[in-house]
């Protein structure tokens, strides 16, 4: 099957005032979430993508269009509501300390399958809606372009989380131990018996090997030889 590179949108001003934006316009990416989305940018500029969709949300529209202008190739951003954040309904525009303090907050934490937002979405739903878009789109690439096609989709922290435990085969209940920091790229394959979960979580790394990927194959006992790429890492920096 093809190949999706899930990319987390930038940092933003509500990320760092730790207010839940949601679907709130004009949440725009600092300074810092602009470098951010440059660098991954640069990270996918070795990788010839065939299609890029994204979140309509400005700051992943901000985000997908610093991954465009380091593509050589001519590609156009497709906006998909099912990729959208959760409809926190209720919850959006208010700060995390104080939701903290809520009944249904731990209901998130612990059991996020039964969470549905007051005047929103539920977290189930949130999952449904976005793995369904994830794996139309890119069956939907690979008729296109075979099963070499590499595409990319820009999207939310909370969406990316439940994307790869769906992937994982992870239960809902599971998915807040996933972390999906900023501008992060994690890398699924769904091929035809299973999905392979490539790489979750990552800020830094070659990924030229993306170039000549071959089909999911089984799983190699005992781990196999890996890619050819070389992990390219600042010492100094977090994943």
């Amino acid at each position: 099957m093809a190949t999706v590179i899930l990319v987390r949108h930038g940092r933003t001003t509500a990320n760092v005032d730790g207010i839940l934006a949601g679907r709130l316009p004009g949440v725009m990416l600092d300074d810092v979430g602009r470098e951010q989305a440059a660098r991954t940018g640069e990270r996918l500029a070795v990788v010839p993508l065939v299609g890029l969709v994204s979140s309509p949300l400005e700051r992943c529209q901000d985000t997908s269009r610093a991954l465009l202008e380091r593509q050589a190739g001519a590609l156009e951003v497709r906006l998909d509501e099912a990729l959208t954040e959760c409809g926190y309904g209720e919850w959006q525009g208010r700060s995390l300390g104080e939701l903290a303090k809520e009944p249904l907050w731990s209901v998130v934490q612990t059991q996020p399958s039964a969470a549905v937002f007051p005047g929103g979405e539920s977290l189930a739903a949130m999952q449904a809606r976005a793995v369904a878009a994830v794996r139309g789109h890119d069956a939907a690439f690979e008729a296109e372009h075979g099963p070499g096609a590499v595409w990319a989709a820009v999207s939310h922290g909370d969406v990316i989380k439940a994307v790869l435990a769906d992937a994982l085969g992870m239960h809902l209940d599971l998915f807040q131990r996933l972390n999906v920091g900023p501008a992060s790229i994690s890398i699924v394959r769904y091929g035809k018996a299973r999905p392979d979960v490539v790489a979750t979580n990552t800020d830094f790394g070659d990924l030229t090997w993306l170039r000549s990927s071959g089909p999911v194959a089984d799983a190699a006992v005992g781990g196999g030889a890996g890619h050819d790429g070389v992990a390219r890492r600042d010492p100094g920096a977090a994943s």
